[in-house]
């Protein structure tokens, strides 16, 4: 990590990347940005918003199971859980014929309940209340590794399954008529999503985790007039905001997460007033 710690060094001379936790959280951000950006535009156009916050307060119940279980690294609960929850979700949604957010919100209400219940009881919630809030400043260099990793994979996904997801979003009957199966490309993002949603919430709080992945995308939509643009206006949105949200909560003393979102719901603002103003 040296030889990266000297090129943002050199390339970034400013006070606020002196330490090495600044250039690992720097860092950092460089990779989820684009996570946040690509998940969060498939979870836009499926009307699916609220999925990213279901499978976020679904690792309060992660841990907890993983501690009743006697499961060392929490992480490995969370993310099991969470590829459970997501399967659930989309299975009833194929299957059942409730409305998606209507799902969504009993197995997200039904999760946190049931992860809070474990958690207080067993005397945990307290030592496990970091994921609440996050901290992207203590990320370690193995874990960027991993964000590292997270997004190769996503990518690859990305550009095999793409058009077929965006077919999908926009008539599913059509797209099924046209051999596509549905199902399964739905299953294979909500998965993903869940994983990396799990992976990204020891940084990010679970509280904020949503809105990093659907305030970019929701921006980029307004101002978007193809899916080019769109996926190109996500990335752009969510990398500008999270490095501004990291630099601001360094001068200012304040939670990375939470400064990142409220960068993201400032540029969102800007971006409803523009399409507004293209309307007129």
């Amino acid at each position: 990590m040296q030889s990266f710690y000297a090129i943002i060094s050199t390339i970034l001379p400013f006070s606020w990347l002196e330490a090495d936790f600044m250039k690992n959280a720097f860092l950092a951000v460089i990779l989820a940005a684009p996570l946040f950006a690509l998940l969060g535009s498939v979870v836009v156009s499926n009307q699916m918003a609220f999925f990213s916050d279901a499978i976020g307060h679904s690792a309060l119940t992660g841990i907890a199971i993983g501690v009743l279980l006697g499961i060392g690294n929490p992480l490995i609960a969370m993310i099991a859980f969470s590829l459970l929850l997501g399967a659930a979700i989309i299975t009833v949604k194929f299957k059942g014929k409730t409305s998606a957010d209507t799902i969504i919100g009993v197995f997200s209400s039904t999760s946190v309940a049931l992860g809070i219940v474990l958690l207080s009881a067993t005397g945990n919630f307290s030592k496990y209340q970091r994921y609440l809030v996050g901290d992207i400043l203590s990320i370690t260099p193995m874990e960027i590794a991993q964000l590292f990793a997270s997004l190769v994979i996503l990518l690859v996904v990305f550009v095999v399954f793409y058009n077929k997801m965006l077919l999908t979003n926009l008539h599913g009957t059509f797209a099924r008529s046209r051999g596509v199966k549905t199902f399964s490309v739905e299953m294979i993002f909500s998965l993903l999503t869940a994983a990396i949603v799990t992976i990204s919430i020891r940084w990010t709080g679970l509280l904020v985790i949503n809105s990093l992945l659907v305030l970019p995308a929701a921006s980029s939509r307004m101002i978007s007039r193809n899916s080019r643009r769109y996926i190109f206006f996500s990335l752009l949105i969510s990398l500008c905001s999270c490095i501004l949200g990291l630099i601001l909560s360094w001068y200012i003393g304040s939670a990375s997460g939470a400064t990142i979102v409220i960068v993201n719901a400032f540029i969102f603002i800007i971006c409803l007033v523009i399409s507004i103003v293209r309307k007129i």
